[in-house]
């Protein structure tokens, strides 16, 4: 993992600047994953460089070492893959859910009901402006908002 997060580093002199910059999470790290096993360990003279070096390269991408390196803020790290499919699964689940209402509820119940929002995710701004077009009433005939998406001129002007 050294390695590959790190090019150009390499040796014990890598792995030492490595234990400079993020000595704490691989510490974190192996009390974690390897119990039983401390950095004491090599300073001491218990662990070999090269342990240290195997115990680095095969850390999981969600370890603390891992995070360190990348960066990433928490926020981040709290959005796995696994969440991000979860999260759009009940996205999924709650627009057909609206769906299944709006289409064989009572309209007089369901007339106001508004789809729902998606849940929030880091990195993705809502939705602000809404694509819907609307005839007659207060808003106008929609003629003009018809010309701005059509690229035209409205007749009504």
């Amino acid at each position: 993992m050294a390695e590959a997060l790190r090019p150009g580093a390499g040796g014990i002199g890598g792995l030492a600047q490595l234990l400079k910059e993020h000595g704490e999470a691989i510490e974190w790290d192996m009390a974690r994953l390897w119990p039983g096993r401390s950095l004491l360990e090599l300073y001491r003279g218990e662990m070999s460089w090269r342990e240290l070096r195997v115990f680095l390269r095969y850390l999981p991408p969600d370890s603390a070492t891992s995070r360190a390196i990348r960066g990433s803020s928490p926020d981040e790290e709290a959005w796995t893959l696994d969440r991000q499919l979860l999260a759009s699964v009940v996205d999924a689940v709650r627009e057909g859910t609206f769906a299944a209402v709006k289409l064989h509820g009572d309209p007089k119940k369901t007339g106001r009901l508004k789809p729902p929002r998606p849940i929030p995710r880091p990195g993705v701004e809502p939705e602000q402006k809404s694509n819907v077009i609307r005839f007659g009433g207060r808003h106008g005939s929609g003629a003009a908002q018809l010309a701005q998406v059509f690229g035209g001129r409205a007749a009504n002007r």
